[in-house]
């Protein structure tokens, strides 16, 4: 709606942008660095873990973009509470480009696990690295589900099989891997994404509004730490604050966005903006 009053060619704060959205802020270009050393050189599993909106599923799909075309198929179960053997199955089908309709029941589950093992062998023999990211893991509070996850990993130390294993989630996702050694100590690296500090925030808008299409000032330089405070630094805040500060400054023909524009929207938004 006010794309084309700022001179914008798309909305620059919408969760879900492309990669040219993506900004390599010092913690989020960490963590993808670590996470591409994991699928590299073969470590096995990681962690990724943030706060909510700190823009976990964001820095797997730039992972997902970054990576060469032999690291497929790529593999994201946002994690519904399934039990150990959907789990499984879902995996079944996902490594198989299979939509639904083969489920455990009627297989078995031990004919499941060997299609797991049989389609990973499949993707190594085809100089594929198939890589799996288990989404919202934080959620998962089955033990059945954790040794789902192990039995996964089990096949890594073989020859014929060549696969990651991505878990994300909040950080209560840490101690509950910690709890469960024989997985904790297959994990071979620990990922953080922290809030973005004050300057980041203003990269962070900066860069956003560069990609979509916007090389001038919108927002007055005092407004970011307006921002900055009402935000916390959480991306996914500061996405909806701009946005929708943006949207009064084109319903009332601003020309620039001061900090009473951030502080009106944040008495509509700060309800419903997620912790």
């Amino acid at each position: 709606m006010y794309a084309g009053y700022w001179g914008l060619t798309r909305q620059p704060f919408e969760n879900g942008s492309g990669p040219e959205f993506f900004h390599r802020g010092e913690a989020h270009q960490a963590a993808l660095l670590k996470l591409r050393y994991v699928l590299e050189n073969g470590l096995g599993a990681a962690l990724l873990v943030g706060g909510t909106g700190s823009g976990k599923s964001h820095l797997v799909a730039q992972l997902a973009h970054e990576m060469p075309e032999r690291f497929a198929p790529f593999v994201h179960v946002v994690y519904p509470h399934f039990t150990a053997a959907e789990f499984l199955c879902y995996l079944a089908e996902a490594l198989s480009g299979e939509g639904g309709g083969s489920g455990v029941e009627e297989r078995g589950l031990d004919r499941t696990v060997l299609r797991i093992e049989d389609r990973l062998a499949h993707h190594a023999r085809n100089g594929r690295h198939p890589v799996i990211v288990v989404d919202e893991a934080h959620q998962i509070d089955d033990p059945r589900v954790l040794q789902a996850v192990l039995l996964l990993l089990d096949f890594q130390p073989r020859a014929e099989i060549d696969f990651s294993l991505i878990l994300v989630g909040e950080r209560s996702l840490v101690p509950r891997v910690q709890r469960f050694a024989q997985l904790d100590e297959r994990i071979g690296v620990r990922a953080l994404l922290r809030s973005l500090t004050r300057d980041e925030t203003e990269d962070y808008v900066t860069h956003r509004l560069r990609a979509a299409g916007r090389t001038e000032p919108i927002f007055h330089s005092d407004a970011f730490d307006t921002l900055f405070e009402l935000s916390g630094g959480v991306p996914r805040k500061i996405n909806r604050l701009c946005d929708f500060a943006l949207l009064v400054g084109y319903a009332d023909s601003l020309r620039e966005i001061t900090p009473a524009e951030f502080e009106a929207v944040a008495e509509e938004l700060v309800g419903a903006l997620p912790d």
